[in-house]
């Protein structure tokens, strides 16, 4: 049963407010009239009369008012904690702070002053409304009698009315600041310049750029400094006037109101920035409907939110939290954590959406772009959330970055499926380098330039397999899950390029698309610091064997037969040079040598080192070859019309025609001499 006290002249009972802190400094917790809802009315009617004060009591200071309202809380205290019936009288000074009070409301009121711009005047506005907070929050707790439940009355109205005044000023400040910084953002970016978003793409790109290992590139030009590096822009001045609102508001026991006002307007203000940077909340249906071109700019946008985020914006933010609620910083860490985990979240839900469209292998890089996003993210939030509130939120990044992780394999693993499929049966023309060499090989370099990164997933992806006891048995222990799948890949290549090279019916030509191929591959690990740690020494150097017997077997199968024809033996018949054995010999040579020059200066060698290698080793083979047959048995011919017939070419010819090799042109005439 709830106790009443009778008054002495007539009986009246109060209902009791409850509160749900036990401290004074605690505010109440049942529902209070909203701030524009007081009856200002009743509330002046209450203080007619009261303005008229005895001529003959003298008037106290305010220091001294603030002294004896602290006595009786002293003494109301105690009552209460002893639940005692007879309660101290309230002093008149009470209500003398309630009227100070109403005066200073007033005068803010007036636009003639902020609080915040005058410390002499907001001490005494403090001190007097954390007074009148003690002295509501304990009336409201105790059982009251008439002249108890008066000053309640009279307390918690003028209360709320100062709450309403710092209500109005701390939403103001925000309010008023961030507008401030949106000018200027709005102004450093005019409709005839670039937009903030493009300027950051342009960032971006330069970034990637530079680290292209191009020594022609030339740098990339300085671009304007990023607006949002200012995030928040406020003044020291009016947050230092937010702090003191915030602690007197806390301290009154309108802490859910305090945070509300500052949740809401650094959600807009948090809204408004990721707008500057293009970034809008997209559902996971339009990104499963987009085309992947405008996936791939929305992406960009979203890694350039997560950097922003990381970087600028939730270190601002935090700072900003921090220097408001000074002093409660249980309370700025959860306001920061709210606000914060509701921008993640949705960065979070683009991530998973991207990760459910259909994968195909050039979305592999932007994944992998993604991936490494949120992997910079988690320090990010270890470092800007309490160890409490952090745990969740990296649970969920770690979780949303290795479901790009697992797609990021499937991706590159496929890269196998399109090999296999890759079997048309028409071969590529002059033995040049086929296009799915130059596909496969220029996938992996881009590729391999997140080494780190597919490194870590397939290890990840690996550990995920043995855990579930579906590893792979027989896999060399020193090779890392990645590197396997990188040499399966090369393997597969292998096989199939062996097989496209059988579609050719010569020799020769089979043995040139070959060592194009295997030149190409060779060309393009070497040039890849990353491919060349993976693959290792070992598979260079048994590749570069490789290419030296497919030299070996083109020479053997074009020139074995041109050499016989310059062979000495079987030309000298009783001791004497057989003329019609050595006409057929020159006949045989010109012939073959002709065909050859034909056909194989319309071959491809598009390598300039290999195309030197092959003419300088058939040089090397037939030039001296040549010039020693045609140099012992020339006198043997006829001079004139049979020399002509039968010894067609120099020496000097036959170096030049080689020389034409592997040009992909044909020659129409023949040099000679």
């Amino acid at each position: 049963m709830e106790k009443t006290t009778p008054a002495p002249e007539k009986s009246a009972s109060f209902p009791r407010q409850q509160s749900g802190k036990k401290n004074i400094f605690s505010g109440p917790t049942t529902p209070r009239k909203r701030y524009d809802t007081i009856d200002e009315e009743e509330t002046e009617e209450k203080e007619v009369g009261s303005d008229h004060q005895d001529p003959d009591v003298p008037e106290i200071s305010h220091d001294e008012v603030l002294e004896e309202v602290d006595c009786f809380l002293v003494v109301l205290t105690e009552s209460a904690k002893e639940k005692e019936d007879n309660l101290p009288e309230v002093p008149g000074s009470v209500e003398t702070l309630c009227k100070t009070l109403d005066a200073m409301i007033k005068q803010y009121g007036k636009g003639s002053a902020r609080f915040g711009e005058n410390e002499a005047e907001d001490s005494p506005f403090v001190e007097a409304v954390i007074r009148i907070s003690k002295v509501s929050t304990i009336l409201g707790d105790i059982p009251s009698n008439t002249a108890t439940a008066e000053t309640l009355n009279r307390t918690s109205a003028v209360l709320q009315r100062a709450m309403a005044l710092l209500d109005e000023e701390f939403r103001n400040l925000l309010n008023q600041d961030e507008s401030t910084n949106n000018n200027k953002r709005a102004d450093s970016n005019p409709s005839s310049e670039p937009s903030l978003s493009n300027k950051l793409t342009a960032k971006l790109a330069s970034f990637n750029n530079h680290n292209n290992n191009d020594p022609d590139r030339k740098p990339a030009e300085a671009t304007e400094p990023d607006p949002l590096e200012e995030f928040p822009s406020f003044s020291p001045e009016s947050i230092a006037t937010m702090t003191k609102i915030a602690t007197c508001m806390i301290a009154s026991g309108y802490e859910n109101e305090c945070c509300m006002v500052y949740s809401l307007s650094r959600r807009n203000a948090f809204k408004s920035a990721l707008n500057d940077l293009g970034y809008e909340n997209i559902s996971i249906d339009d990104v499963q409907r987009m085309q992947w071109e405008a996936l791939e700019g929305e992406i960009a946008t979203w890694i350039s939110a997560v950097k922003t985020c990381s970087t600028v914006l939730f270190p601002g933010e935090r700072k900003l939290c921090d220097a408001v609620f000074d002093g409660h910083p249980a309370i700025a860490d959860d306001l920061f954590c709210n606000l914060a985990r509701t921008v993640v979240v949705q960065l979070f839900n683009f991530a998973d959406a991207v990760v459910l469209t259909k994968r195909s292998a050039e979305k592999l890089f932007k994944i992998l772009d993604m991936y490494e996003c949120l992997r910079e993210l988690v320090p990010a939030i270890k470092g800007f959330y309490s160890e409490e509130n952090a745990k969740d939120l990296i649970f969920d990044a770690e979780a949303a970055k290795n479901r790009l992780g697992e797609a990021a394999v499937s991706i590159f693993c496929d890269l196998e499926n399109s090999i296999k499929s890759d079997n048309g049966k028409t071969p590529v023309p002059s033995g040049a380098v086929h296009p799915l060499t130059r596909y496969v090989m220029n996938y992996l370099k881009y590729a391999c330039e997140y080494k780190d990164s597919l490194e870590e997933v397939f290890q990840q992806n690996h550990d995920t397999q043995e855990s579930n006891g579906s590893n792979t048995p027989g896999t060399t222990p020193s090779w890392s899950p990645f590197q396997l799948q990188l040499i399966t890949v090369m393997d597969m290549l292998d096989a199939n390029l062996d097989m496209k090279s059988k579609l050719y019916r010569d020799s020769s030509l089979r043995y040139i698309f070959l060592m194009n191929n295997g030149r190409y591959i060779m060309q393009k690990v070497k040039g890849s610091t990353e491919i060349h740690e993976l693959m290792g020494n070992t598979w260079c150097r048994k590749r570069s064997t490789d290419l030296r017997g497919y030299h070996k077997n083109y020479q053997r199968d074009t020139w074995g037969k041109v050499l016989q024809c310059l062979n000495h033996e079987g030309l000298m018949l009783n001791g004497k040079v057989s003329k019609p054995v050595l006409k057929e010999r020159f006949k045989s040579f010109n012939t073959l040598f002709d065909e050859i020059h034909k056909t194989q200066s319309t071959w491809v060698v598009s390598d300039e080192q290999l195309q030197s290698e092959l003419r300088v080793s058939v040089s090397a083979v037939m030039i001296p070859a040549y010039r020693a047959f045609w140099g012992r048995f020339k006198q043997h011919l006829d001079s004139g019309r049979q020399t002509e017939k039968y010894i067609r070419y120099q020496p000097e010819d036959i170096e030049n025609m080689i020389d034409d090799l592997f040009d992909g042109n044909p020659v129409s005439m023949v040099r000679r001499r």
